[in-house]
């Protein structure tokens, strides 16, 4: 009762901040006193956050259509809040070309989705979730070579040993087929995918508010997806009861009990212990499609997946914020 307590203890405006999953997306004063434990409450963000690629992974239905879905829920989540707090008017005192980026940036968002969810029906959860969270590694390298941003000797370092691990991966995995090696690939993109959205949202993240940025984002997402599964033959519906159930779930529990709790902790916790806990997913969704998926890793995987998040590791701690 108290953890359901704790996901709706938030102010409706808190509770639309934190949506969004980088850590610094709000500033919270550090002086009120817990009303659950904060370490405990990182630890149920990470799970929650974990249970991501599991839940797609009990659907049968296609991933444009689970991106889809995903991507639609989320959007009519937070609609009701956008027009609250006058988004429509907000969107409309940007020009064409902000216009155009947002537009740009679900779309990259829906490639995004589209190729991390296929990844997951291809290679293990341990291998996909590992691949989608190298964004960190290719957000530095774009923002060095095209933004003109200095990379350190740390960071060259972390790049350098993440994909030394993503290499044991991939190696393994080419040992188990050509699918798993393909889906590694899809998860990759994926990640190339979810930088360039960090990195082309930057601008305008700086002029419009959190709710206003993301909701149109989405949107834009969803209807991309839509798009798509249409066109290539995607059954989009109507499905049992149970993938809507599903849907629903991997909309709201990564999302609320996920990144709300997770932004949560930020209150009472170190900023640098909660950023680093993120790299706790790929290990949460390794355990968790163990458990659920009887799902075991390969020792090649375990391997470079390990060396993988030290690089991301590395590559986290010397970069410096933005």
């Amino acid at each position: 009762m108290n953890i359901v307590r704790l996901g709706l203890s938030f102010s409706l405006e808190q509770m639309f901040q934190v949506l969004y999953f980088h850590p610094k997306s709000i500033l919270i004063p550090l002086s009120e006193r817990p009303s659950f434990p904060p370490r405990l409450a990182l630890a149920i963000s990470i799970v929650a956050v974990s249970t991501a690629s599991v839940l797609i992974r009990m659907s049968d239905t296609g991933p444009l259509a689970i991106a889809a879905y995903r991507l639609t829920f989320s959007t009519l989540i937070l609609l009701p809040y956008f027009v609250w707090s006058g988004g429509i008017t907000k969107l409309r005192k940007l020009n064409k070309r902000e216009l155009l980026t947002l537009a740009g940036v679900g779309i990259v968002l829906a490639l995004h989705f589209a190729s991390w969810i296929t990844s997951l029906g291809l290679t293990s959860v341990a291998s996909s979730v590992i691949f989608v969270h190298i964004d960190p590694i290719f957000v530095a390298a774009v923002s060095h070579f095209f933004l003109g941003e200095r990379i350190n000797r740390g960071t060259l370092a972390g790049i350098a040993v993440a994909f030394a691990g993503a290499a044991l991966i991939a190696y393994g995995d080419a040992g188990a087929g050509q699918a798993n090696l393909y889906g590694d690939l899809l998860a990759l993109v994926g990640a190339i995918m979810l930088g360039l959205y960090i990195l082309a949202g930057r601008r305008l993240r700086q002029s419009l508010d959190l709710v206003t940025y993301v909701t149109p984002v989405y949107a834009v997402s969803a209807v991309t997806l839509i798009a798509g599964g249409l066109a290539s033959g995607t059954p989009m519906g109507p499905f049992p009861m149970k993938e809507y159930a599903l849907f629903l779930a991997i909309a709201v529990v990564p999302m609320i009990f996920g990144h709300t709790v997770y932004n949560w902790t930020l209150r009472y916790l170190k900023a640098s212990l909660v950023s680093i806990s993120l790299l706790g997913e790929p290990v949460g969704a390794t355990i968790l499609a163990y458990v659920f998926l009887n799902e075991v890793p390969s020792s090649l995987t375990l391997i470079g997946g390990t060396v993988t998040l030290v690089g991301i590791y590395i590559c986290m701690r010397n970069t410096p914020s933005s």
